[in-house]
């Protein structure tokens, strides 16, 4: 990625001047976590507060396992990205504010691609060095992509990733972010990797 920054760097450099430079190294920082999963339901059962399946009431416990046996398992959440900008006019880099114009993104989930989508609206991410949350909304049928895995597989699935001890460390969002700048749009030239344990720039 930074490799094919650069590049576009010294292309532009002959054209525009260091502006240019300036402008594209600072975008070229900005980096992208995975944070927090909320709100997670299954078959419109919300599980957020709890740890197990034995923590969920009979009446809900059937709506669920209904659904299994109808060949679907509907599941929603809000899956929190984490947006940063170092560009807070220390270290030698100008202080550089940003907006992520357009984001979108594919999600996989223990490794297999599921849905994609995109943000709604432009998101703006100051330069502060501060996090920037940007909750994004996934609704899918885990059955459709995992149609060969178990009832208590997808069950132990869920509550991994969405049950009040969940995490995101079992999913990975692939994104191409196009930001804008005073040159202009500037789309990021390659796919970014996003996970839960460190910043991807």
């Amino acid at each position: 990625m930074k490799k094919v920054f650069f590049i576009a760097v010294l292309f532009l450099i002959a054209n525009s001047g260091c502006s240019v430079y300036e402008t594209m190294i600072n975008i070229s920082r900005l980096k992208f976590k995975l944070g927090d999963v909320n709100n997670f339901q299954v078959s419109g059962v919300n599980i957020s507060n709890k740890t197990r399946i034995e923590e969920i009431n009979p009446v809900d416990l059937l709506r669920i396992s209904s659904d299994f046996a109808s060949g679907r398992l509907p599941v929603s959440f809000i899956l929190n990205v984490e947006a940063k900008n170092p560009n807070d006019g220390t270290g030698g880099y100008p202080k550089t504010d940003a907006t992520l114009k357009s984001f979108p993104w594919r999600l996989e989930i223990d490794g297999k691609e599921t849905i994609a989508g995109n943000i709604g609206s432009p998101v703006s991410v100051p330069g502060t060095g501060e996090l920037t949350y940007i909750p994004i909304t996934m609704s899918l049928d885990l059955i459709e992509f995992f149609n060969s895995q178990g009832y208590e597989s997808l069950i132990n699935l869920i509550f991994s990733i969405g049950g009040s001890e969940g995490t995101a460390s079992r999913l990975t969002m692939i994104a191409t972010p196009t930001v804008s700048s005073p040159l202009g749009d500037i789309k990021y030239p390659g796919e970014l990797t996003i996970v839960d344990q460190t910043f991807t720039n």
